[in-house]
């Protein structure tokens, strides 16, 4: 995670959650997360297709120029990206996994700023994870940020964590940053499980 406010939300999460694959929506103290508050968010998981924004914290209003609380999180992405997301967000919501995702958000006049975007699964009602707690965050801070809006966003990189293993990467076919995560393997291997909803290759960096 590059930037503190992924780091610090994510200790807080898995502190409180205590062993657990995830903590309750109660369990969440806003007052222990004043430092990030405003840079901190609560999704609904409606269904696969629809994650209602239930709070949004100032800074993140503040990036798109408007409130964003009831906005379908999805809609917040470019077309080729909604559906990555969408399986991002079943990987939560459905098997307890946490995401680290690498945004690069523009504005009208085209200008581009990097984010960090967190989301980790939450319990609310039932035994299921029907709430998804995150983080968005800008990795620079460009003289025009707060005076034109995010109107789109694209994933550049995703990494998921699973709570009781270490981290495996994974990487879209369109993705050109070796660096960060290993190339796509195109053809079948012996080293590949399938883990909830999704394929996971070994050998990745940990």
């Amino acid at each position: 995670m590059k930037h503190a406010t992924s780091r610090e939300l994510y200790g807080y999460w898995n502190r409180v959650r205590n062993g657990a694959p995830a903590p309750r929506r109660s369990d969440i103290e806003p007052s222990d997360l004043r430092r990030i508050l405003a840079d901190t968010f609560i999704l609904e998981v409606a269904d696969r297709g629809t994650y209602p924004v239930r709070l949004a914290g100032t800074r993140i209003c503040g990036v798109y120029g408007r409130e964003i609380k009831g906005d379908d999180f999805l809609d917040f992405w470019s077309a080729q990206d909604r559906d990555a997301m969408a399986t991002l967000g079943t990987a939560v919501a459905a098997d307890a996994a946490a995401a680290v995702v690498s945004v690069l958000a523009r504005t009208a006049r085209d200008r581009s700023v990097p984010c960090e975007l967190l989301i980790l699964p939450l319990r609310h009602n039932g035994p299921g994870y029907d709430r998804i707690l995150g983080s968005f965050a800008t990795l620079d801070q460009p003289y025009w940020l707060g005076t034109e809006s995010i109107v789109e966003q694209t994933i550049t990189s995703l990494r998921l964590i699973w709570p009781d293993e270490q981290p495996q990467f994974l990487r879209r076919s369109s993705d050109h940053l070796a660096e960060e995560i290993p190339a796509p393997i195109p053809f079948p291997v012996p080293d590949r499980r399938k883990r909830g909803h999704l394929t996971v290759f070994d050998g990745g960096k940990q």
